[in-house]
């Protein structure tokens, strides 16, 4: 539309000053057109006329096209209290409340233009507020306060656990005593908690180990993964990271237990999205407790891959003891073997042997080695409806099937171990190896 169009409209208002769709065609012309003086004069016109809620948005896109957002949010918010289910005012709202740096109150004004139409989409909101492929299971939903969901009183301790003896050693003098004896700790200005990162192989057991750490000293447990944790709006995950920390302060002792804690804490330098930075620094913040103490707090991290956790993460006073969880020694097979086989029809069978010839083989492992032995039994009792017994030699055939998958993570383990391994990091890996460096 050139100038010749806005005259002839001023002109056909001039003789019918209260015809309001001839004002709106102006109004919205001027807007187009960035004239944006003359169209918040209409705007501002049409509001005493009719005070039409349409010419309230109008105004509010003037002002915001201006840079006023404090102003086209005012406006906003006034239409919002009113009651709208325009998609384009939730819309607006945001990417005002954006330009003015409040993250939260724009991904919630967001929510609601998501809520009217699920499929609606905007370009600029979703790359500015939601985090690529993170947990998007939470679409329109709230962020949920951590509760007694995660929040456990463990039943078993380490005579629980059968074998692993290095490892729970190791948990034991740099864990459990001080937490047992906090008097000799506080006497030498000792805070008493810490952080411990649990390393190795997938499916050893890390997560029982630390669950008997807590029956271990009393405490209560609390186990989180990446899921409870990632969040697809910005912001989102780093105060369900900051409420999961208070949730274990208010439970003191306790045992938090962070699983998967290297794709939390991933190296900063290879974060190409700063929403990842923000929460890595958010985890630094809680291991450091800048704003509340940890003490009477044990945090326990398990990695599969210890090499790309932040260098950061392994300074003092946070996860500067690590402890290697190698695939379960004879003792423990035979504890996991039993407990697995527990309640299936089984005959004669030598656990000893078998646990012998599963070396190298994770409790994962063992769980895959009996189900590839039953599904054999469920073949041949197909044909008369008996359950048949589970014996040795079904095992020792099963065994044959299923390779330890621990071989594939000692592969990448060792080249760490040999090549980068200057602080001695690594060098439990070696000696489960056999290797001498």
């Amino acid at each position: 539309m050139n100038d010749n169009t806005i005259d002839s409209l001023r002109d056909a208002l001039a003789h019918s000053p209260d015809n309001t769709p001839l004002r709106f065609l102006l109004a919205d012309t001027l807007l187009s057109l960035n004239r944006l003086d003359e169209a918040e004069t209409e705007y501002s016109t049409l509001i005493k006329i009719a005070n039409d809620t349409k010419a309230k948005v109008g105004l509010a896109t003037v002002f915001f096209k201006k840079g006023n957002y404090s102003t086209c949010n005012v406006i906003l918010e006034e239409v919002i209290d009113r009651g709208t289910n325009e998609i384009v005012v939730f819309t607006l709202h945001a990417k005002a409340l954006l330009k003015e740096h409040a993250i939260a109150k724009a991904i919630e004004a967001y929510k609601k233009a998501l809520a009217i139409d699920k499929n609606y989409f905007d370009e600029e909101l979703d790359s500015q507020l939601r985090q690529r492929g993170s947990n998007e299971a939470t679409d329109t939903d709230e962020v949920d306060e951590p509760d007694s969901r995660f929040l456990q009183k463990p039943t078993i301790n380490f005579s629980d656990v059968g074998g692993m003896d290095a490892v729970k050693k190791e948990i034991e003098l740099k864990i459990i005593k001080p937490l047992l004896h906090p008097e000799l700790y506080k006497a030498y200005g000792k805070k008493i908690g810490g952080g411990i990162l649990l390393y190795g192989p997938p499916g050893c057991g890390k997560t029982y180990i630390a669950k008997a750490t807590a029956g271990q000293v009393n405490a209560k447990f609390i186990s989180v993964g990446l899921n409870d944790i990632l969040d697809m709006w910005v912001g989102n995950s780093e105060k369900n990271l900051h409420d999961i920390f208070e949730l274990a302060r208010q439970n003191t002792p306790c045992v938090l237990f962070i699983d998967e804690i290297d794709a939390l804490g991933a190296s900063r330098s290879d974060m190409k999205q700063s929403s990842g930075r923000h929460l890595i620094n958010q985890f630094l913040q809680e291991l450091d407790g800048i704003d509340s103490t940890n003490d009477g707090v044990l945090i326990i991290g398990a990695t599969n891959t210890p090499w790309n956790l932040d260098p950061a993460f392994r300074r003092p006073g946070r996860f500067d003891r690590i402890v290697f969880v190698p695939p379960p020694d004879v003792v423990s097979r035979e504890s996991i073997l039993r407990l697995k086989l527990n309640n299936k029809p089984t005959g004669t069978i030598d656990v000893q042997s078998i646990a012998k010839k599963a070396e190298h083989y994770s409790g994962a492992d063992i769980d895959a080695v009996i189900d590839i032995a039953i599904e054999q039994k469920l073949e041949s009792s197909f044909s008369d409806g008996i359950p048949q017994p589970l014996e040795t030699g079904d095992l020792l055939t099963a065994l044959k099937k299923h390779k330890p998958s621990t071989q594939e993570w000692f592969s990448t383990a060792k080249n760490f171990a040999l090549f980068a391994n200057n602080s001695g990091l690594y060098d439990d890996i070696l000696t489960y190896m056999k290797i001498k460096k």
